[in-house]
């Protein structure tokens, strides 16, 4: 029976980059999807976009491509990622420039129309507390979760890389194996089977052991080293999940039903733009060392609407910390966040004081305790104040303080909201890199 091997080469925009280049050159894959979006990036990509029209992608997407392009292209591995994030022409045009820099003939597909800011209902409740999105402060960004069939196009059109926007996680994974299998993604049952290998790849290093790992109750091997997963799908949409030889981590049962259940509120009708995933008989079996296959995954019909994330200002913060280290250096911390307390008791907002690390007896030449004061306010000039005081307890406050930073910025606030499917048109541009490529 056809298989298809797909590889996970990011989990989050702050992934390692080694593992990706590891899978590309040495597991044999297809392809590999990096998903590196979540909710709170991509509102604060739309963020640096506004400061800046060619920013708004991932900020690491050129040192990811510029170690993972090279291979990918000598192995002929596709490439599907979201890193295109509040920005996917721009993050194209960079992809296309280093496929061009490494002499590739090669397709570049930018899929977008995940922006619907300038559609969307202000009116329309937030998931979270019911309230108008309006009622939240300013909207800056609403990308709705686009499903596998946007990204079909794409990879018919014969492109190396395909760059996306805002795409459900599991959705990166579906579509290569969709078009690569000749799957139906209207049939709930391939669209269920998919899903589900979306789910457990989407994470990268948490299905082998990262975030899995707690000492002396989950011990994880060699995980400074961890390898990354990948799977191979069937066409009746059973998949064997594996990770490199010689790479740290560890893939069992364990870690894959603790990613099965990871986000899932649900199990009995886990929502996707692509299907209702039913999780209930789904089997997980050990099939060797670090090999488990999985399968038994159930869908009902996508649904109707399409959950869109949306960005709004939600005010200013600071964080203000200062150190306080060697004897008694927890009374010392004790004491200057009580004289912060004191002095901050007329601002208009109330700070949070927190004192950070013990000083065990016997170990005083060594203790550190750390002061940690955060807030958030409308007004700047409040929060300056703030900062300000933390900084004077250098001279100010108990002897021995050290280390101040003082950092203040602007808060992107995060909710939800359900749009029509109808009110998304998905679209796909190509950029060329050295002359044309043959479509699929």
């Amino acid at each position: 029976m056809r298989s298809v091997r797909i590889g996970s080469g990011a989990g989050f925009a702050g992934d390692r980059l080694e593992p990706a280049v590891e899978l590309a050159e040495r597991a044999g894959l297809d392809d590999i999807v990096l998903e590196c979006l979540a909710e709170r990036t991509i509102a604060l990509g739309q963020q640096r976009r506004l400061r800046d029209p060619e920013a708004g992608h991932d900020p690491r997407l050129r040192a990811r491509f510029e170690r993972l392009l090279p291979v990918a292209v000598a192995n002929d591995v596709r490439v599907i990622t979201n890193m295109g994030a509040a920005n996917p022409q721009a993050a194209g045009r960079i992809t296309r420039d280093l496929l061009a820099g490494l002499g590739a003939r090669a397709r570049v597909a930018v899929v977008t129309g995940d922006d619907v800011l300038a559609r969307l209902d202000l009116d329309a409740p937030a998931l979270e507390d019911g309230r108008p999105l309006r009622a939240h402060g300013e909207v800056v960004s609403a990308n709705a979760y686009l499903g596998a069939d946007a990204l079909v196009p794409a990879l018919g059109s014969g492109a190396l890389v395909v760059v996306t926007g805002r795409v459900a996680d599991p959705s990166l994974f579906l579509a290569p194996l969709a078009h690569r299998l000749g799957g139906d993604l209207t049939d709930p049952a391939f669209a269920a089977a998919g899903t589900l290998v979306g789910h457990l790849l989407e994470c990268a290093g948490q299905l082998t052991g990262g975030y899995f790992a707690d000492p002396g109750v989950k011990d994880v091997p060699g995980l400074a080293s961890l390898g990354f997963p990948y799977a191979d799908v069937r066409a009746d949409g059973s998949a064997e999940y594996r990770k490199l030889p010689g790479t740290g981590g560890v893939l069992d049962r364990a870690t894959v039903c603790e990613q099965l259940l990871y986000e899932i509120t649900d199990p009995t009708g886990y929502r996707t733009p692509d299907v209702v995933l039913d999780l209930r008989g789904v089997h997980v079996h050990q099939v060797g060392p670090d090999r488990v296959r999985v399968d038994g995954a159930v869908g009902r019909a996508r649904p109707d609407r399409l959950k869109v994330s949306v960005g709004y200002r939600a005010g200013h913060k600071v964080e203000a910390e200062i150190s306080y280290s060697g004897p008694r250096a927890d009374r010392r911390a004790a004491l200057a966040a009580d004289v912060l307390a004191a002095r901050l008791a007329g601002v208009a907002v109330r700070p949070r004081i927190d004192v950070l690390g013990v000083a065990p007896p016997g170990s005083d030449e060594h203790a550190e305790c750390r002061v940690r004061v955060a807030a958030l306010a409308d007004d700047a000039d409040v929060l300056d104040t703030i900062g300000h005081e933390v900084e004077a307890l250098y001279t100010n406050g108990p002897a021995g303080g050290g280390g101040v930073r003082v950092s203040t910025g602007e808060v992107i606030g995060v909710v939800s909201t359900l749009v029509p499917r109808e009110t998304v048109t998905p679209d796909v541009t190509i950029l060329e890199a050295g002359g044309a490529r043959p479509a699929a």
